[in-house]
């Protein structure tokens, strides 16, 4: 069977998927996405998921284009259809198709696009040895806490770090303070032991690997601290991490090609990594 896509209430072809050429998402980023890891066929923390679309709709004030049930039948058969046992589920919600207009349109219907991807191999290299990232500027607009389909800064910094041979970029805020990765919430261990990320905001996206592991973490007794870090603190930092829905828990190991501690994935890193991936298999037992 043929890879299928989930577009405005049809299963369709993937080659031939398509939407009309004035939906806002593709005239204004007039829209929203999720994107959910699919493990051994199962939705991972697909709750957390759909709470963070309603609510980034809610943000946008538009209406979830059917219920969360239906949404989820959908998903299912998407998957099924595609026989996908380990990769991703994307979802985009835009406003929906009208006359080219700033302001909202009327009676216009949200339209709903749904794709499975196949998820590749997380390279052992980087596993073992980490991978760099860089520090840009931080160009975004001030609502990041909305996972808007709008992602032009996010792209443009992702190629920064591509065309510096890093990973991925951290982006500074003007008071010299890392917010997060292009696609990535950043992590850090200080050289006093402290375990460190940026509090949800609106300067950040409030990942789902992100959420699941504070609640591993605080499981487990270890402190972690909800604070803004500057880029040099994370430059002296011992240990240094991403995480995401692709990337789970990634080491980082150079800022700005500068080794972080002794240049190697940390102790508190390999250890998270293992408590996130033994949630992982976890939902692949009970679903």
């Amino acid at each position: 069977m043929p890879r299928q896509a989930f577009v405005n209430g049809r299963y369709v072809p993937h080659g031939s998927a398509a939407v009309h050429i004035e939906d806002r998402g593709y005239q204004f980023a007039d829209g929203v996405y999720e994107v959910v890891p699919v493990v051994q066929g199962a939705l991972i923390d697909e709750a957390p998921h759909l709470d963070r679309l309603e609510r980034s709709l809610c943000e946008l004030r538009i209406a979830m284009p059917m219920t969360r049930q239906a949404l989820k039948l959908v998903s299912r058969e998407l998957i099924r259809r595609n026989r996908l046992s380990r990769g991703f589920l994307y979802m985009q919600i835009t406003r929906g198709v009208a006359p080219r207009d700033h302001k909202f349109p009327e009676g216009a219907k949200p339209a709903l696009v749904m794709i499975t991807r196949q998820m590749k191999p997380q390279s052992h290299q980087a596993l073992t040895e980490g991978v760099g990232v860089i520090s840009i500027p931080d160009l975004r607009w001030n609502r990041c806490d909305i996972k808007s389909v709008s992602l032009l800064p996010n792209v443009l910094g992702k190629q920064e770090a591509v065309e510096a041979g890093a990973y991925e970029a951290w982006m500074v805020d003007p008071q010299g303070r890392v917010t997060e990765g292009t696609s990535t919430n950043a992590w850090i261990v200080t050289q006093d032991n402290e375990l460190v990320t940026r509090d949800a905001s609106t300067s950040i996206l409030n990942g789902i690997t992100r959420l699941r592991l504070l609640d591993l973490i605080r499981r487990d007794g270890i402190t972690v601290s909800e604070r803004a870090f500057s880029i040099e603190e994370a430059r002296q930092a011992r240990e240094a991490f991403i995480t995401s829905s692709s990337n789970f828990v990634m080491p980082v190991t150079r800022i700005d090609g500068q080794p972080v501690g002794n240049g190697h994935p940390g102790l508190l890193t390999g250890k998270l990594r293992e408590a996130y991936l033994g949630f992982v298999e976890g939902q692949e037992e009970s679903a």
